[in-house]
């Protein structure tokens, strides 16, 4: 298998073998973005990864990453994913009506794979031949993703280990779109 830019207005901008181009005009469905390419202009087949993250997150939860939030936290999707994820509460994440019918192995799979796809660096993304293998895998550990992009909080704070004082990363993670409509 050989991946390719899938959206296909944004293929004929990449040439030939090319993987990665940069555009004038962001086009493309809000929630499935990559970050390089909302805010950059940058795509590549990693930006491919990160959609299929995206979407495979929404089929296992049933929602959608557009218009989704945790009110008390602000928590997008993805966000979501990854809180339940740290608290080893996935399980939580899958929808009501696939949960009574499907393996919880091979829907909690789905949600690290996802997470593995929506990771913040395109570099620690998988490549989609990746994800094929780790999809039809059976019983083989996956790797343990990091936090995904578009995390929207206020405030996320991380205890830093210290022996002398207490030390916090905080992160603010946050974008904004804009949509230009014609008259």
């Amino acid at each position: 298998m050989n991946p390719k830019i899938s959206d296909f207005g944004l293929a004929r901008i990449v040439e030939g073998k090319g993987t990665e181009a940069n555009t004038k005009k962001v086009v493309g469905t809000y929630g499935c973005m990559s970050p390089e390419y909302a805010l950059d202009e940058l795509f590549s087949i990693k930006s491919d990864v990160f959609s299929f993250g995206v979407v495979l997150l929404e089929i296992v939860s049933g929602r959608r990453n557009t218009g989704f939030y945790q009110s008390e936290e602000a928590l997008n999707l993805l966000g979501y994913a990854w809180k339940l994820w740290t608290e080893e509460a996935e399980i939580q994440l899958i929808d009501k009506s696939l949960l009574e019918s499907c393996n919880t192995s091979e829907a909690t799979k789905c949600i690290n794979i996802g997470l593995l796809c929506v990771q913040e660096d395109p570099n620690k993304r998988p490549n989609m031949s990746d994800v094929i293998l780790m999809l039809g895998g059976e019983g083989s550990s996956l790797p343990q993703p990091n936090r995904p992009a578009f995390v929207i909080r206020t405030h996320t704070s991380r205890k830093l280990s210290s022996s002398s004082s207490k030390q916090y990363i905080v992160s603010n993670n946050q974008v904004t779109i804009t949509v230009e409509e014609g008259r």
